[in-house]
């Protein structure tokens, strides 16, 4: 990433946690939509983000990447679920999985669409595309099919005894994918979102 302001790493990081936020509220909103209680009753279905923080994921590692690295990633504290009380027994986790990075997809296509059909200016001239990029990014962070990332679940729908595998170990592995593989194709699906236009120049 460019050498940037401070200002605009914290930008990016407020709109990092209000991604990674609405990404674990979409799996609460599908896992009660499915008939299971369990993060509901514990608080989490909810688009306040103190309640889904997680002090890695959600502080120490974005800002740590942000303000020494050049580069980002975040997660939000993992939205917990019983799968025996879905109502869907054969693909309710998987649904449940998809949900969160289909989510952040959804915020970027939203964001695309103003970008390439709407004229704007001045600070969401800049707004706009990064959450567009970060959004995507972090959709695809999480498809990652290593434990324990939303890829993995996916997976474990087809596969029962995958997500077992370490989480730890996977995190890392994860990490290392994303920071040298993700930013390109990131940048890659973002040009097709928003119809080829390229990334702003941070201020």
């Amino acid at each position: 990433m460019l050498d940037v302001s401070i200002e605009f790493k914290l930008f990016l990081y407020v709109i990092i946690v209000l991604s990674a936020v609405f990404h674990e509220y979409a799996h609460a909103f599908t896992a009660y939509y499915l008939g299971d209680p369990t993060a509901k009753n514990m608080g989490r279905l909810t688009l306040n983000p103190i309640a889904h923080m997680d002090p890695i994921g959600t502080v120490l590692l974005p800002l740590f990447l942000l303000f020494f690295v050049g580069g980002f990633i975040g997660y939000a504290k993992p939205v917990p679920y019983n799968p025996h009380n879905l109502k869907d027994q054969k693909y309710g986790s998987l649904k449940v999985g998809l949900a969160g990075p289909v989510s952040n997809f959804l915020i970027a296509l939203v964001a695309s669409f103003i970008i390439r059909f709407f004229s704007i200016g001045g600070f969401f001239a800049i707004a706009l595309p990064w959450l567009v990029y970060i959004n995507i990014f972090l959709g695809l962070f999480n498809l990652i099919p290593i434990p324990p990332l939303d890829g993995s679940k996916i997976v474990s729908a087809f596969f029962p005894t995958y997500g077992s595998r370490n989480a730890i170990g996977g995190t890392l592995i994860a990490i290392f994918l994303a920071i040298m593989f993700l930013p390109y194709i990131s940048q890659f699906v973002y040009a097709i979102f928003t119809g080829g236009q390229s990334i702003p120049m941070p201020f």
